[in-house]
């Protein structure tokens, strides 16, 4: 299976989500999309029409590409580059804003080798949003779109990493996603990566 990058970025005291898709081979591009309180502030898409037909080395330097352009993505947003105007922060008429929850931001470190034989290994990193790492954070992760329906546990470490493992279940849902939260007190984290089906490549 084949899934992007997610990643929360804060500057200015505003978290933004960053998230790079591969939208398959039938389509075969690469999208990243910046979202801020519920919207959509920027999108790039660049095919990868030189790649196909899909092969186990091409399926490589896709990723290699997925990665890469993620990564511009917030290198330009941290170095001001890329200039985005956050939404203003909806409010009740006549009531104050409620202050927000103070952002844990995750990383799944094994991005490239977290499913092996349908068994899941999902090492997830958790941070704080200054980047210090967070300890004794609660760390759930499920599988939405699954036939029957799980949740795995665990707590981060002292060096901010919770370990989960399970196996995966049969997909029912064609838009089926892992789903991570992460909570510490008053502090919450949300990761989501869409899973996708390898392309079958055409025998010769």
């Amino acid at each position: 299976m084949i899934f992007g990058r997610n990643t929360n970025v804060a500057i200015h005291n505003v978290v933004y989500h960053v998230q790079t898709e591969d939208r398959g081979a039938a389509n075969a591009l690469i999208e990243t999309t910046v979202y801020c309180r519920g919207r959509v502030l920027h999108r790039l898409t660049n095919n990868y029409f030189d790649l196909l037909p899909l092969d186990s080395d091409k399926e490589a330097a896709l990723k290699l590409r997925l990665d890469a352009q993620h990564r511009t993505v917030l290198e330009e947003m941290r170095s001001g580059a890329l200039s985005l105007t956050p939404p203003p922060t909806p409010v009740s008429e006549g009531a104050a804003a409620p202050p927000s929850a103070p952002l844990l931001v995750l990383e799944l470190t094994n991005a490239g080798s977290w499913l092996k034989a349908r068994h899941a290994t999902l090492d997830v990193a958790v941070k704080n949003s200054a980047g210090s790492v967070v300890s004794g954070a609660q760390v759930a992760a499920r599988v939405e779109g699954a036939a029957t329906p799980a949740e795995v546990t665990a707590v981060s470490d002292a060096n901010g990493l919770a370990h989960l493992e399970f196996d995966m279940p049969h997909l029912s849902a064609p838009e089926a996603a892992i789903v991570i939260d992460a909570s510490q007190g008053a502090s919450r984290g949300h990761l989501k990566f869409q899973l996708r089906a390898k392309p079958r490549v055409p025998a010769t």
